[in-house]
């Protein structure tokens, strides 16, 4: 493996965090663009005086489908494109949230018995501010908060989990949360926060921070690892449960990413949430019947499969004759076989791939795990299925289907000089396929950039 495209960042919660570096390594026309954003939000709030200002981004995932609440590793990179936040701190209890995209606002108090609305966009910023008026003691102040952002919602992208972050960032700089004993005692690093992140989306404890009822999906850490830790022209590999950073490669200088919007959305609502779920739920099903049956303690399968050489094969035979009314035997086999491939061979063999500069190799990789997903793991559509192998046939070194699946988005890795050429190719070969999907695509490009940017201050318009 070639070490000098790998790096190891700081674990500090710092980097992360700091204003922005004006000599750093957003490029000239992504900090434009980031510019503008943040005027569209600071616009949306009364005039005058300074601005708690962030730029959170999506994140693309490379590899690592339905891993990491399973204790499993991914490859991520923050992209180019996110949301744009500006605050301003109130005097009363009252967090007024203006969508600027959506031209709607949400006004709500933050306090521990708040209601959140299911399946509304305020769903994500009201279980934030329940969640932090939960875990932290003592006198909360409100806030009066603008987002606005240019990616795509319901694409896979991570778009809630970036209004997650977002909103946390945000009450915690009105609050000064950090300077709390609860956050000091729980949330000493970048990653810590990550970690945390996640339970306020799934529900679940950290540390001493109490879970709560979450926004109905039960994921991973993934995504706010993802978008906290990002770094500029790298994709970077964590393991999950509890979140540890393994290395970060280097993208070549000769690529570059472009990213198709499928136009069928992958939204977690209604019968999509019920298949995330799902495959969600039938890895926690597989590690229930090993604890049952071997009196053991293991929380999730990559647990499991680290006890010995053998535990895979003594899990399958559990699975075969395990009692539970939620999955056939031959599902949970599948759903095993999905996970060992992507964590434990997929991964490691396609970072080694990219980090020498073998791109067929990395390629070929990468095709697996898509095969995997269609064939496995059962969570594409025929639009991402097509776009991952058009991409190929087009001749990008690399190509997959990423996100919870049931739609979203495909990235497809190019050289840099014919990347305007192939997308524009990609799109014209999805709309013959699909004429009204590929009327709601989007097709752009992007790149590993940094994590979650902080400005301070920043002057509202």
């Amino acid at each position: 493996m070639d070490r000098e495209n790998t790096v190891e960042p700081s674990e500090s919660i710092g980097p992360a965090l700091s204003p922005i570096d004006h000599q750093g390594s957003l490029n000239d026309e992504a900090a434009r663009s980031k510019a503008q954003l943040l005027r569209r939000a600071a616009g949306a709030l009364r005039s005058g005086g300074n601005l708690h200002a962030w730029f959170v981004p999506g994140r693309v995932e490379v590899l690592g489908k339905h891993t990491d609440y399973a204790g499993g590793r991914s490859m991520t990179f923050a992209a180019e494109q996110g949301i744009a936040l500006v605050a301003r701190p109130r005097d009363d209890h009252r967090v007024v949230v203006h969508a600027v995209d959506r031209a709607e606002t949400a006004d709500f108090q933050l306090a521990p018995d708040l209601v959140p609305r299911a399946g509304h966009w305020s769903n994500y910023p009201m279980t934030v501010a329940r969640r932090v008026a939960r875990n932290f003691g003592g006198a909360l102040r409100g806030a009066e908060i603008a987002l606005a952002g240019d990616l795509p919602p319901a694409a896979g992208m991570s778009s809630s989990s970036a209004v997650v972050v977002g909103m946390f960032l945000a009450l915690d700089a009105v609050n000064r949360l950090a300077e709390r004993p609860e956050y000091r005692a729980n949330l000493e690093t970048a990653i810590d926060l990550a970690g945390y992140l996640a339970t306020v989306e799934n529900g679940l404890t950290f540390g001493s921070l109490s879970g709560d009822r979450g926004v109905g999906t039960f994921g991973g850490s993934e995504d706010h690892t993802a978008i906290l830790r990002g770094l500029a022209g790298r994709v970077s590999q964590f393991a999950y449960c509890p979140v540890r950073f393994e290395r970060a490669v280097a993208v070549p200088p000769t690529h570059g990413f472009v990213i198709a919007v499928s136009g069928v959305e992958a939204e977690k609502t209604g019968n999509a949430l019920a298949r995330y779920n799902a495959a969600s739920r039938s890895a926690a099903v597989l590690a229930e019947l090993w604890r049952r049956a071997t009196g053991r303690d293991e929380p999730h399968l990559a647990a499991i499969l680290a006890t010995s050489p053998d535990a895979a094969d003594r899990l399958r035979q559990i699975a075969r004759r395990g009692e539970q009314d939620e999955f056939d035997a031959d599902s949970l086999l599948a759903r095993l076989d999905h996970f060992m491939a992507e964590s434990n061979e997929i991964i490691p063999r396609a970072g080694d791939a990219l980090a020498s500069g073998d791109l067929e190799t990395f390629g070929e990789q990468v095709d697996h795990s898509q095969r995997n997903a269609e064939q496995l793991l059962g969570n594409q559509v025929p639009e991402t299925a097509f776009l991952a192998a058009a991409a190929r046939q087009l001749g990008a070194a690399a190509a997959s289907a990423f996100g919870a699946g049931f739609g979203g988005s495909v990235w497809a890795m190019v050289e840099l000089d014919r990347r305007a050429a192939f997308q524009s190719q990609w799109q014209t070969a999805h709309e013959l396929r699909f004429p009204e999907a590929g009327a709601a695509a989007r097709f752009f490009s992007t790149a590993p950039s940094p994590g979650a940017i902080a400005l301070h201050p920043f002057q509202g318009a």
